[in-house]
């Protein structure tokens, strides 16, 4: 629940550092501008809101590293990812999409706060416990904090507790460590296909190269 609350405080705090012209700079999500990027932390909000308020009676299906799914890196042509963009662009004004964020963001986080860890509840067919699901998050929380300051090179980065929460999660996804040479913030970066791994990087990861990248869906 912690690395829940400082990632996502982090994530809101860079965002609401962002100047006018940052919006428009591209992300480190392909194709997505740091508006459209914005846009989608207004969607996944809403996903915690909607998943801490839908109780279930059932045995946990999943837990934090469990709940992702490895998926097809994406092309573009899913209709949800071709939304975004334009979502994005009819709110115009960037002040009026932060003030969203800011509303929405606020909300969500107060209701993680209110949560209890040991309730079980319904999401994406699933059900796990909300301690575990909001454990799952600091994953996306991190990867899109992450993604925000691809290229805004003076902006503030994800906190250490939750790079590393996040490396250890996708570690076990993976099902292998990465090199104890790779900083937690590569580690990412590469294990997602954020970047590409340089010569001496892949020959570091020797059989983990080949599976590259983990696309979390």
């Amino acid at each position: 629940m912690d690395l829940f609350s400082r990632s996502w405080t982090a994530l809101r705090s860079a965002v609401d550092d962002l100047a006018d012209e940052d919006w428009e700079r591209p992300s480190g999500c392909t194709g997505w501008l740091v508006r459209d990027l914005v846009c989608h932390l207004i969607i996944d909000a809403q996903d915690v809101l909607i998943t801490l308020v839908t109780p279930a009676d059932t045995e946990p299906t999943v837990d934090s590293v469990t709940y992702w799914d490895l998926v097809e890196p994406p092309t573009g042509e899913d209709p949800l990812d071709a939304l975004i963009p334009r979502l994005a662009a009819a709110y115009q004004d960037p002040a009026l999409l932060r003030f969203h964020f800011d509303d929405v963001g606020s909300a969500a986080g107060r209701a993680a706060e209110l949560a209890d860890p040991r309730a079980r509840v319904g999401t994406k067919d699933e059900v796990l416990t909300a301690g575990d699901y909001l454990r799952a998050y600091v994953m996306e929380w991190t990867l899109h904090h992450l993604d925000l300051i691809a290229h805004l090179p003076s902006a503030a980065g994800p906190p250490a507790e939750t790079l590393a929460a996040a490396r250890a999660d996708l570690e076990q996804i993976a099902g292998a460590p990465f090199p104890v040479s790779f900083s937690d913030q590569d580690a990412l970066l590469i294990g997602t296909g954020r970047r590409a791994a340089t010569d001496s990087e892949r020959a570091a990861l020797g059989a983990l190269a080949a599976r590259l990248p983990f696309v979390l869906g």
